[in-house]
């Protein structure tokens, strides 16, 4: 078996069962073109290639490169790609093969250490989300990350990824995985999770001033947001705000769902 390497957060999964249940969320379709960043010694990438019209693999340690390309090298639907995902110009990179277009969907079991900037990557960001969105993104991330991404309003793991996240897309929870199914098993369990970028339900007016509201009332998540918020409105035309938009003037930042912080937003315009 191949070394895994620190500095890349490494680590294979083996688990059959989480395999077919990532495959199985991908819903390949024909024409389908997948994405996947990562793919490692290729266990997973064997079984989407059964499947689709085309995959498109980013792979950045040179010698995992070197044994993909032996291993599946010859498969007319595998393009290996070899550099850093998160800096990689994919469409630049793809116009030397007339014969991959650009993927519309995403599967991978991403580094857990860049989970966030790879979020960045497929989706954009509130101010300027993703022009030409994936159908779908399948992705294996440390399970505390998962939470933060499919949380509910008023819960613990509600917070400003949750709001950045879900309002560029739906989230949901595929399957929890224990660590024991990778090799070497990692000091954390990890989730299998869907995100379906969508048409931005309510649109902010100000995507920018959004941004910056969901990071200040997020800034210490104990506290109310009268109190997060003094630096951009006064406590009381605050409370008066959130009395109009029928909302509890003690809520802290938690307690609001992605529409109601886009309608506090948009009031404070």
């Amino acid at each position: 078996m191949l070394r895994t390497r620190k500095q890349f957060a490494q680590h294979w999964l083996k688990s059959e069962k989480v395999l077919d249940a990532i495959v199985k969320a991908a819903n390949c379709l024909d024409g389908d073109r997948l994405l996947e960043i990562g793919p490692g010694t290729g266990i997973l990438t064997r079984r989407l290639l059964r499947l689709t019209q085309s995959l498109v693999a980013v792979e950045i340690d040179w010698d995992l490169c070197t044994f993909l390309a032996k291993q599946l090298g010859r498969q007319e639907n595998f393009l290996l790609l070899q550099g850093d995902f998160l800096t990689l110009d994919l469409e630049s990179h793809l116009e030397a093969f007339p014969k991959f277009q650009k993927p519309n969907k995403v599967v991978a079991n991403i580094p857990y250490n860049i989970t966030g900037p790879i979020l960045e990557k497929l989706l954009g960001t509130i101010s300027h989300p993703n022009p030409e969105p994936f159908t779908s993104i399948v992705l294996l991330i440390q399970k505390e990350v998962a939470e933060r991404l499919y949380a509910q309003p008023e819960s613990k793991a509600f917070g400003a990824l949750s709001v950045r996240v879900q309002y560029l897309a739906e989230c949901e929870l595929i399957c929890q995985v224990p660590a024991m199914a990778f090799h070497p098993p990692p000091k954390v369990d990890s989730a299998v999770v869907r995100l379906l970028p969508r048409p931005v339900e309510i649109p902010a007016n100000d995507p920018n001033r959004f941004e910056e509201l969901v990071k200040l009332g997020f800034a210490a998540k104990r506290k109310m947001l009268r109190n997060n918020l003094q630096s951009v409105i006064e406590r009381d035309r605050l409370t008066q705000l959130m009395e109009k938009l029928e909302m509890n003037p003690q809520a802290r930042a938690e307690d609001l769902s992605v529409a109601q912080w886009v309608n506090l937003a948009n009031e404070l315009n």
